[in-house]
């Protein structure tokens, strides 16, 4: 009788976790300025992102950049996380910085009444990050761009949100071998970074690295929110090929797929939805076709608006 008792209080255990896991998510990615706008293509958002997330069970919405408020606020309360890319646009003044610090503010908003909403910034995306927690811009010159990296692990990554459902091997891999493609000029300096109370107190930093002058951040996570930044680019590696320097072995492309099941998990614990599939249908990315770009642009693909 007792065994009988405890098979059903797992099941039940069991049946009540899927019933509060959404196993339809629906991320939102933040699209930015195109630098060379002509009608219908202001704003691109590079496919290899949307892939990332699908490819663990996620839908993508492309976050239209320069909506109003209402219209930023209704999608918030219609997605279940956000993603803000990497790119070339400024994190101080653009639409891309409007639009995310709104996202921002109003994932601080909701994580702290108890709805769980989680975000996530890829280099630029990571930039923008750490300029709307801190109200400045931090930023060092990083000799960083096109180079792959293993990660220096810091002692906060063993006991991480991040990475604690990676298996051993592959965490020993990132450890040892240059599996994290890096794009970027600048970069938040460990000096900076044990310096500014306000980044200090609110990410813990999971990974650095350095470009042989300067240590820098390159992976964090938020202590109290599910915030979460990379510096480096995880989408990459299984789905970018116009550059030499994108690693492509087996623990690259593994880590690409643990780094976007992180997230999408993170996503299933938030339970917005459309007001109706109508809508739904309406916002998904799958209303826009993606143009093959790998002959002229870092980008095999990319989507328009």
């Amino acid at each position: 009788m007792t065994l009988l008792l405890f098979c059903i209080c797992l099941s039940c255990l069991s049946f009540c976790s899927s019933a509060n896991r959404n196993d339809r998510p629906i991320i939102g990615v933040l699209a930015q300025e195109y630098h060379f706008p002509k009608p219908y293509q202001e704003s691109i958002i590079a496919a290899s992102y949307v892939k990332f997330l699908e490819s663990a069970g996620a839908r993508v919405v492309p976050v239209m950049i320069n909506q109003t408020l209402e219209e930023y606020k209704a999608l918030f309360n219609s997605i279940n996380g956000i993603l803000f890319p990497g790119g070339g646009v400024s994190i101080i003044s653009s639409g891309y910085e409007r639009a995310a610090k709104i996202f921002y503010e109003l994932a601080l908003e909701a994580n702290k009444r108890g709805d769980y909403f989680p975000v996530w910034g890829t280099c630029l995306g990571f930039e923008q990050l750490t300029y709307l927690t801190s109200g400045k811009s931090i930023l060092s010159y990083t000799n960083t761009s096109g180079v792959p990296l293993p990660l220096n692990f810091t002692d906060e990554a063993k006991d991480s949100r991040m990475f604690k459902g990676f298996p051993a091997e592959l965490m020993e891999d990132l450890a040892s071998q240059p599996l994290t493609e890096n794009s970027h000029k600048w970069s938040v300096a460990m000096l900076t970074y044990n310096t500014n109370e306000d980044l200090k107190s609110f990410y813990k930093v999971l990974s650095t690295n350095t470009d042989g002058n300067t240590e820098f951040v390159s992976t964090v996570e938020a202590y109290d929110y599910p915030i979460y930044g990379t510096q480096w680019h995880p989408e990459k590696n299984a789905f970018e090929w116009t550059r030499p320097y994108i690693p492509h072995s087996p623990s690259a492309v593994k880590t690409t797929f643990y780094m976007a099941e992180f997230f999408v998990s993170e996503a299933r614990k938030n339970s917005h939805s459309f007001e109706s599939e109508a809508e739904e249908r309406k916002a998904l990315i799958y209303n826009y076709s993606p143009v093959y770009t790998g002959l002229n642009s870092a980008f095999e693909q990319i989507y328009f608006f």
